[in-house]
C-alpha cells in the first residue's frame, strides 16, 4: 500500500530531527506548514523552551487575510527572525519540518535571512 502525503512528510521530518537539534548557542527554527497557515518556532531543543514564535494567525500579520500565500509565509519569515534579533539570537539551524524546500517553506526561510537571521 502507499504511503500518504502526510506520512511520507511525517517520515521526512523524523529523519531530519535525527541529525538536527537546536541548542542554547544556536536553536532550531521550525516550520509547521498546514494549508490554512504556516508556523514558524525558535526552539532550544537542550531546555526545551520555545524561545520566539510567529505565524499566519499573529495579529500583527491577521488583517492582511492572506494566510497561505508566499507572500504571508514571507511576512512571517521576517516576523520571526525580527523577534529573535530582539532576543540577541542571530543564528539558528534550520528544520523545514519533511516539507520539500519550496514554496511558503523557501518564501519563509529567505525572508528570515533577509531580515539578519544566520543559516
Amino acid at each position: 500500500m502507499k504511503a500518504s502525503r502526510k506520512e511520507l512528510t511525517r517520515r521526512r521530518h523524523a529523519r531530519i530531527r535525527r541529525r538536527v537539534t537546536g541548542t542554547t548557542d544556536r536553536p532550531r527554527l521550525a516550520i509547521f506548514r498546514s494549508n490554512q497557515h504556516i508556523y514558524a518556532q525558535i526552539i532550544d531543543d537542550s531546555n526545551h523552551h520555545t524561545l520566539v514564535a510567529a505565524s499566519t494567525l499573529d495579529a500583527d500579520l491577521r488583517q492582511d487575510k492572506a494566510g497561505a500565500t508566499k507572500d504571508a509565509s514571507a511576512q512571517v519569515g521576517k516576523l520571526v527572525a525580527e523577534r529573535a534579533l530582539a532576543q540577541g539570537i542571530s543564528q539558528v539551524v534550520f528544520d523545514r519540518g519533511g516539507n520539500l524546500y519550496h514554496g511558503r517553506v523557501a518564501a519563509l526561510a529567505d525572508a528570515a535571512r533577509e531580515a539578519g537571521l544566520t543559516f
